[in-house]
């Protein structure tokens, strides 16, 4: 046992070594808070002309021409059927006020805590692949040859995009997949070092976490999908020689139906060897990792854990990681380790200040790095001081099976979230414009959460207001919170996927719990819904919550577009259905006989 902790120990130091002396050579990229895309070169507005390409009003003044230099920058897949030029732009997601919106305001305290981040991450793709079809047509036929014909200008536009510079094929950059976006809300408490180090670090933790597994791409066919062989092979035999109808005489043409059925069928099992993966697996939703690698650093994380902080940690086995038994390598295991991690090292740099700032003795002696990540000067953790704070965390990642980006009406798109705290995550369905909520707060009264930590927090209380709080917290995960990591306050996400369907849903919101602290889920959809642009629906969540809030926290609202946006009140009873009791809500803040 003390041999196989000194190993994951020594292979953690190893690969922070590592990260050091790459680090001191190419230093770390800006966060791309900006997505690429096409817009016409011609002064016509792109909404003017009906075309194939991005539209949906994308504010031509803020965007600027994009030229990648690196493999890590985002450039845009060629838009298929254009008629006219095009212009590879990067445009600022604030400036995108018809997909975008956030709202700050620090309601009543001296200083706002809460930060986010919005932009693109460099990720393997992790969309569901749309699903194969089963129809072929003959060789000879209009439709065989229009499918050519489409595969030839693909292959065109693609060998076209690697001669010219900034043409590049991939809206992902190295790993040749659409942009992956990624949205974050953050919550800090006792401060704003550790929502600051979130808004900062954590996109880049997920990012090396994804290259440490070696995630492959959900989009990318491979040797384990076991339909697209038969359909490879079936595609080459066409090539080859085509049976048709017109092969067989009229009176056998009932025997080319059963041929046909007979190569489309799947011939039954004959033992464990013929087992195939589920149906759900072949359409793109497992990623390729490297198990061993992503064994060894889990191991060595959670070893670390074990030396760092004990108590809690000393038995700690993440869900997701491998060797339990929900263990399923992909995306999701990517995302916890890089939280776990992110927190490990904020935590660290922490114990490693001196908490006697008073004493100019121990002052001196301490390192000049002791807050640096991995020793690394380029990268601070917080500031001089030990911070004993935290910050919850909100994190939304949306992934596309093509170029076209997912506020299109027609197109599919996944999203995972990773959700620590009790921020907020919400959508609207299109169909009834009910608010689903992605996230669940993370509280003392949580029936899971009680049950995981009362064998090691036994006092858990009732503070005045009603709130179960463990050891003064109201919190049972969170960033930071160094005096009750023993206790179990992990940075443990909660991970949920969604698969949408074009135009299911009309927007996406995050909320800090200074807005879901005062309004219902309903109500903030409901808000949105009246306002023409998602920038304005940030700025009136935000309004309306701190009018009516009574505790004045500091409140943070994204909004995105989505699919379904311009059907956001076609649904069920649009906006009405909480008016009257937000109009309520008004009149009762607003009345200063009833103000405490």
């Amino acid at each position: 046992m003390v041999r196989s902790t000194q190993r994951a120990c020594s292979l953690l130091k190893a690969r922070s070594s590592t990260c050091c002396s790459f680090l001191s050579i190419v230093p770390r990229r800006q966060f791309h808070d900006y997505f690429v895309t096409h817009l016409p070169s011609s002064s016509l507005h792109p909404d003017s002309r009906s075309s194939a390409g991005p539209r949906h009003n994308l504010p031509r003044a803020a965007s600027k021409p994009h030229t990648p230099r690196s493999s890590e920058e985002p450039s845009p897949a060629p838009v298929q059927g254009v008629s006219r030029d095009t212009t590879v732009v990067r445009i600022p997601l604030k400036s995108a006020k018809h997909h975008f919106g956030v709202s700050v305001s620090r309601g009543q305290r001296p200083y706002n805590e809460d930060t986010y981040q919005a932009g693109v991450i460099d990720l393997p793709a992790f969309a569901k692949r749309n699903p194969i079809s089963l129809t072929r047509a003959p060789a000879s036929s209009p439709l065989q040859a229009y499918r050519e014909k489409q595969q030839r200008s693909r292959e065109q536009a693609a060998n076209q995009s690697k001669e010219t510079d900034g043409e590049g094929t991939a809206a992902g950059g190295s790993n040749g997949d659409p942009q992956v976006f990624y949205f974050g809300v953050y919550d800090g408490h006792g401060g704003n070092e550790c929502s600051d180090f979130l808004k900062d670090s954590l996109h880049r933790y997920v990012e090396e976490a994804a290259q440490d597994f070696e995630l492959g791409s959900t989009l990318k066919a491979t040797s384990s999908s076991p339909l697209l062989e038969r359909e490879s092979s079936d595609t080459v035999n066409a090539g080859q020689k085509s049976s048709t109808l017109n092969d067989f005489p009229k009176g056998d043409k009932k025997d080319f139906y059963k041929a046909s059925q007979m190569k489309l069928a799947r011939p039954p099992p004959t033992g464990k060897e013929d087992e195939a993966p589920p149906a759900e697996s072949s359409l793109g939703t497992t990623q390729e990792v490297n198990i061993t690698r992503a064994a060894e650093l889990e191991k060595a994380l959670t070893s670390g854990w074990k030396e760092l902080v004990g108590g809690y940690f000393r038995r700690f086995k993440p869900t997701l990681f491998a060797g339990t038994k929900a263990a399923h390598l992909d995306i999701s295991t990517v995302l916890t380790y890089a939280f776990l991690r992110a927190d490990f090292e904020f935590v660290r740099a922490q114990a490693r200040k001196s908490d006697n700032d008073a004493d100019p003795v121990v002052s001196d002696d301490a390192p000049l790095n002791a807050s640096d990540v991995l020793d690394n000067p380029s990268v601070r953790i917080g500031g001089p001081k030990r911070f004993k704070g935290g910050s919850t965390c909100s994190v939304a990642l949306v992934s596309t099976p093509s170029p076209t980006p997912f506020w299109n009406p027609a197109t599919p798109a996944t999203v995972i979230v990773a959700h620590v705290g009790d921020s907020r995550i919400l959508l609207c369905r299109t169909s009834d414009g009910q608010a689903q909520p992605l996230t669940t707060n993370h509280h003392p009264s949580n029936p899971e959460e009680g049950r995981r930590l009362r064998r090691y927090a036994g006092n858990i209380v009732t503070d005045s207001f009603g709130e179960e709080r463990m050891s003064g917290l109201a919190n049972t995960r969170a960033f930071g919170d160094m005096q009750s990591k023993r206790i179990g306050v992990s940075a443990e996400p909660e991970i949920r996927r969604i698969e949408m369907a074009p135009a299911e849903y009309s927007f996406m919101v995050l909320v800090s719990d200074g807005v879901s602290g005062t309004l219902s889920d309903q109500e903030v959809v409901d808000v949105v819904k009246e306002a023409k642009t998602p920038e304005q629906g940030a700025r009136d969540v935000i309004s309306f919550a701190t009018e009516v809030s009574s505790e004045g926290d500091n409140a943070t609202c994204i909004c995105i577009r989505l699919g379904g946006w311009e059907r956001r009140s076609e649904g069920g009873l649009g906006s009405l259905g909480t008016r009257e009791s937000r109009e309520y809500r008004k009149q009762e803040a607003a009345d200063p006989r009833r103000r405490h």
